[in-house]
């Protein structure tokens, strides 16, 4: 799907395929997603296992990503949602989310985030909720 940016450059939001986890990769190491980045085969075993995979093209550069899960009728949670600093305020992001949630538009949205990233999500309407998280390792 063609998406018109807030500056009239064309993206393309398109399905994951597998050749695109490198450039994945290359987005989460300049991002400094350490735990993604360490753990390069789980995450990409977690691409190859989501059923919300897609990538944000430009020029044919891979310039964001979204990758969820969800049941199809309640929920749609939000994994991962990256897009390229130098691409960042153009509506990309934005973009990815809509597409998705259309996809499945009788599932809420539900997604962590950083400190950092707060504001935007609370500014489009994301209300905050409570959760907790643990590891198998923390048992």
């Amino acid at each position: 799907m063609q998406i018109r940016l807030k500056n009239e450059d064309l993206i393309e939001i398109r399905a994951y395929e597998t050749e695109d986890f490198f450039n994945i990769h290359t987005l989460n190491r300049e991002e400094k997603w350490n735990n993604l980045v360490e753990n390069m085969e789980s995450t990409k075993d977690a691409w190859e296992h989501s059923n919300i995979a897609y990538v944000a093209e430009f020029n044919g550069r891979v310039i964001g990503y979204i990758r969820g899960l969800t049941d199809q009728s309640v929920t749609l949670f939000i994994c991962e949602l990256l897009v390229h600093a130098d691409f960042r305020g153009l509506g990309i992001g934005d973009a990815m989310l809509k597409y998705v949630h259309g996809l499945f538009p009788k599932t809420r949205i539900e997604m962590l985030t950083n400190t950092s990233s707060h504001t935007y999500y609370e500014q489009k309407g994301y209300r905050p909720f409570y959760g907790f998280r643990k590891t198998f390792a923390e048992h």
